[in-house]
């Protein structure tokens, strides 16, 4: 990495030049299960909540875990441990929940999520399999925190069912940076 506060935000020039394009591409899309309604009433269970039903009485999947029940599975019996270190701050081989790397932004080694933010805009039913489409950079600001220099990297997609109906639009903010060492840098 180069020194001075101008050089490193330079490295992210890039990035922001790129707000406003969608990095999904012709990527595949990535279906989550089919939708059963014993894996909502365990959703529902710890929350005390009790199972909606749509209009025509079936029952209906809470907006709150849409998210979830739109990403395919990490892993699979025989797969690697998707934690591969056993350290502080280790991250996984693999999540679904990092947003997009573009390969225009510089190495980071760390990141977190900042913000989350959703429209619900339709419901998903018992027997529904959900997919989350679309990488839409809303924002990219090089930013140095107590915690290291990198970027608020601003990501948008929607869920959407097998039917395409469009059943929400999320936008979540990550915090992609390396740490800064003792001597400040």
């Amino acid at each position: 990495m180069t020194t001075g506060v101008a050089d490193w935000t330079e490295l992210w020039r890039p990035m922001v030049a790129a707000v406003g394009r969608d990095f999904a591409g012709t990527d595949p899309e990535l279906w989550g299960e089919v939708i059963e309604a014993g894996a909502v009433r365990r959703y529902l269970e710890p929350l005390e909540m009790s199972q909606a039903d749509g209009p025509d009485g079936e029952p209906i999947l809470p907006s709150t875990a849409l998210a979830s029940f739109a990403l395919p599975l990490l892993w699979r019996p025989g797969d690697p441990p998707l934690f591969q270190s056993g350290q502080r701050d280790a991250q996984p081989r693999i999540t679904h929940v990092a947003g997009v790397l573009t390969g225009l932004e510089p190495p980071t080694t760390h990141f977190f999520a900042v913000e989350s933010d959703a429209d619900y805009l339709g419901v998903a039913r018992v027997g529904d399999r959900l997919c989350r489409r679309g990488a839409l950079l809303l924002s990219c600001k090089p930013r140095q925190t107590r915690v290291g220099r990198g970027a608020f990297v601003c990501w948008q997609s929607e869920i959407i069912n097998q039917r395409r109906e469009l059943l929400a639009r999320l936008r979540t903010t990550f915090f992609r940076y390396n740490p800064l060492t003792g001597d400040g840098t």
